[in-house]
């Protein structure tokens, strides 16, 4: 009788225990708790499609208001920010495999080393650089603007410090991609003539075709999962218009005053499903057109 090999399970097992622990088995308790009305300290109440009835359908709930507002915000936030986080990074890998370019690995560390710092901190060094007395913005182009209570400023001022600290991630998967191409593809294409523009949509984009669909996927699940920027750079402000979904649910769940567990938990999930049918969309749209 064969002997069964173990090995393998010393190194899966702790990935599954902390899996199980901290991921699979809140996952399924937060879900339980959507339909229930909790406050974190008395066993959750059974109320069945309540919460999803009020967050989807009634107008003169604040609930419903607060949904409405916080995904539209997170929307904007995704509509925007993932087309930069994929175009930019992109872009730069391409630049930085052209052959005349120098201390390519150089600009690669400075362009990586902004994802490395804390949100908490990136927001302190950018609210300096934006503000109206102290900052660059004030005292050398003299903008007397309020960037974090006027918009659409304060959009700006989050797109900035997310482009800035997500750039060199997705930057680096494509230029890992990029250097994989095969040279002889562009001597060819060069060789019948062919430009900068048609190398790159004939050759380049077709090659990294899975790590777009990746970084694409991933960016937009990230985004709609958006929290410190806003949180950190405007807390919400100007008048609720960039306090985004993730805010709310945090709000709720853990804000001043009693627990509202349960909506925020049914807030969450149905984030969540938004996030799952979105990236099944991208992957189906993406998958199709390269066939």
């Amino acid at each position: 009788m064969k002997k069964k090999n173990f090995v393998p399970f010393f190194f899966v097992g702790p990935h599954l225990v902390l899996f199980l622990i901290f991921i699979l088995i809140p996952t399924i308790y937060g879900i339980y708790a959507s339909f229930t009305q909790w406050n974190l300290m008395n066993d959750p109440i059974w109320v069945g499609l309540d919460n999803y009835k009020t967050l989807l359908f009634d107008r003169h709930s604040t609930f419903h208001t607060q949904f409405v507002n916080g995904l539209t915000n997170t929307f904007i936030f995704v509509g925007i920010s993932v087309p930069l986080l994929i175009v930019i990074p992109l872009l730069i890998a391409v630049a930085l495999e052209h052959k005349q370019v120098q201390w390519k690995g150089m600009f690669q560390s400075i362009l990586y080393i902004p994802g490395l710092i804390s949100i908490s901190a990136a927001a302190l060094i950018w609210l300096l650089i934006f503000n109206k007395q102290l900052g660059i913005t004030g005292n050398l182009f003299h903008s007397q603007v309020a960037w974090p209570a006027t918009q659409p400023y304060a959009w700006i001022i989050i797109f900035v410090i997310t482009v800035w600290g997500g750039v060199g991630g997705n930057m680096i998967i494509y230029r890992a991609s990029i250097a994989g191409v095969s040279k002889e593809l562009y001597e060819a294409a060069e060789i019948d003539g062919a430009g900068a523009m048609r190398k790159f949509f004939s050759i380049t984009l077709p090659s990294i075709h899975f790590p777009l669909i990746y970084t694409f996927v991933m960016t937009t699940a990230g985004a709609f999962n958006v929290f410190g920027q806003p949180l950190m750079m405007t807390d919400g402000g100007p008048r609720q218009s960039t306090h985004v979904l993730m805010m709310y649910i945090r709000q709720l769940a853990f804000g001043h005053g009693e627990s509202i567990a349960g909506m925020a938990s049914a807030m969450a999930v149905l984030l969540g499903l938004v996030i799952l049918v979105i990236s099944a969309l991208q992957y189906y749209v993406m998958n199709r057109n390269a066939n």
